[in-house]
Order: structure tokens, then C-alpha cells, then sequence
């Protein structure tokens, strides 16, 4: 039972993730290291474990789901485990001295992600509003938070414009690789009665709508270091993008022949391909900018 609790967490999973959050922290200013490191646990070890066990759960998948090959049998001690982690989540921002309006922001993830896997209200089952509930709590309302919680000088206010412009490309950003996290997944999606976003448009859509999303967070990428006056970090960034729109280009032009290879080993390779170089990339950024 602990065994498959621990595994259902799924917390290799928040790597793929990480990017939203590295992201946010390079560009915060006044950055408190303490601060910076429990958001990270909070965010990656507790809400994101919280929402991966409530959808297997519920889910209670028989085929590969990410970074899981062949999932475990769920037990009831995986959705107190995911009700636990929530509630400890909450209880450790407001013990921690973190600004409430993350802590509301941890409270609202958790219900959403609930409303998302739950029978009953079951938001994965349809494929736009799930797709924009995905990617904006993982990536503008996520990003905001960060920003929010990590920079002291912040008015009580609101978030001046200057955030709302990456808060937007990380939510661009998490529309082109959400659906195609799903693009395995039809078979069960299928039996579930889940009409998932790539279940909708098909293998080809998922690609093609992959493609349109990704060039679109390019260019939002550009706009913003431009308008910084910060070429060079634009030009790192193509630098560490190239081997994903590398692999991305091949395996589309190979799916296009042979549509089985849109399968799971080759979704998480394109992953864990991409998270790990926008990890890279905004991991160089935030280097000079935090005490670690």
C-alpha cells in the first residue's frame, strides 16, 4: 500500500513542471532564499504530488500515465494521502510567513485539481476547459504566485503589467505540451468517456496544435527579452531550445508515417527532453540572482 501511494505521487513528475517556477524566480527581485526554497518544496512535493494522486485515484489507470509505466492498483490511503498533502501545503506557507495570497493560491490549486479528476464534476472530460484549467493554474495563475510571494517590494495591490507578459508565455508554453502528454492516452481516455483536447483533434491536431503553441511561447519569449533589452538571454534560449524543436520535428515527420510511435516512451523522452532544457535554461538565469 505505501508502495503504491509513494509511486502514484508521481513526484519525478514535477520536473516537468520545475520550469514555471525557475521561470518565475529568475525573474524576481529582492529574492529571499528561504523563502525561494520552501515555495519550491511546497509547490513540487506537496501541491503537485497532492493533484497527480487525486487523478489516479480517480483515474485508476491500467495503462502507462506519466513517468509511471505499468501503474500500481490505488488503495483509499492514496486520496487521504492527497488530502493530507494539500492541508500540510497550507498549513507550512502560513507558518513559513508567505504572503496570503499564495496561500489562497494553494487552496484554490487544490480544490481546482480536485473539481479536474473528481466523477462528479469531472473537468478532464472536457477537452477545452480542461486544457485552459491546466495551463492556467500550472502556468500564468502559478507563475504570478511565485512572482508574487518571492518579491517583498510587491504592492498588496496587484501584480504590475511587467509579469503579465511571462505569466502569459508560461501558460502558452504548458497549451503546447499538455495535449501532448495525452496523445497515448486515447484508448483509455476513450474507455474512461474522457474526450481529452489531442483526443478531440487527433494525433495529427495534438502535433499540429503543439507546433502553433510552441512558436507562439517563442515569440512571446522574443517580445519580452527584446523590450529587456536582453538579446543574450534570447539567444540562450535558442540555444537550449534546439534539441527539443529538433526531436519534436523528427518524431512528428516519423508519426506521420507510423502513428503507433506517438506512443508513451516517446511523450515522456519529449518531456523530460524539454523540461530539462527550460530547466537548464532558467536555471542559468537565476544564477547571480539568489544567495543558494
Amino acid at each position: 500500500m505505501l508502495r503504491s501511494t509513494i509511486i502514484h505521487l508521481r513526484i519525478p513528475f514535477s520536473v516537468f513542471l520545475l520550469p514555471v517556477f525557475l521561470f518565475a524566480l529568475s525573474q524576481s527581485g529582492n529574492v529571499r532564499a528561504a523563502d525561494a526554497w520552501v515555495i519550491f518544496v511546497l509547490l513540487h512535493f506537496f501541491l503537485y504530488p497532492a493533484s497527480n494522486a487525486y487523478n489516479s485515484y480517480y483515474d485508476k489507470d491500467e495503462g502507462s500515465i506519466g513517468t509511471i509505466r505499468q501503474p500500481p492498483p490505488v488503495t483509499r490511503a492514496l486520496l487521504y494521502t492527497a488530502w493530507a498533502l494539500d492541508l500540510a501545503a497550507v498549513v507550512i506557507a502560513w507558518m513559513a510567513g508567505l504572503s496570503t495570497v499564495f496561500i489562497v493560491y494553494l487552496v484554490v490549486y487544490g480544490c481546482v485539481s480536485k473539481a479536474y479528476s473528481h466523477p462528479r464534476i469531472r473537468l478532464k472530460k472536457y477537452p477545452i476547459l480542461s486544457l485552459l484549467t491546466v495551463s492556467i493554474f500550472q502556468g500564468l495563475l502559478t507563475y504570478m504566485a511565485v512572482r508574487y510571494a518571492l518579491d517583498p517590494v510587491r504592492p498588496a495591490a496587484f501584480l504590475p503589467a511587467d509579469t503579465w507578459l511571462p505569466a502569459v508565455i508560461a501558460t502558452t508554453n504548458l497549451l503546447a505540451v499538455y495535449p501532448i502528454t495525452q496523445v497515448y492516452q486515447h484508448a483509455e481516455d476513450k474507455k474512461r468517456g474522457d474526450m481529452t483536447f489531442s483526443r478531440m483533434v487527433g494525433v495529427q491536431g495534438t502535433f499540429l496544435s503543439a507546433a502553433a503553441f510552441f512558436s507562439l511561447s517563442f515569440l512571446g519569449f522574443a517580445a519580452y527579452f527584446l523590450l529587456r533589452q536582453q538579446e543574450n538571454n534570447l539567444l540562450l534560449l535558442t540555444v537550449c531550445m534546439s534539441p527539443v524543436v529538433l526531436f519534436f520535428a523528427v518524431w512528428w515527420r516519423k508519426v506521420a508515417r507510423q502513428p503507433s510511435l506517438a506512443n508513451y516512451s516517446n511523450t515522456m523522452y519529449m518531456n523530460t527532453l524539454a523540461s530539462v532544457c527550460l530547466n537548464i535554461y532558467f536555471g542559468l538565469l537565476c544564477i547571480g540572482n539568489m544567495p543558494l
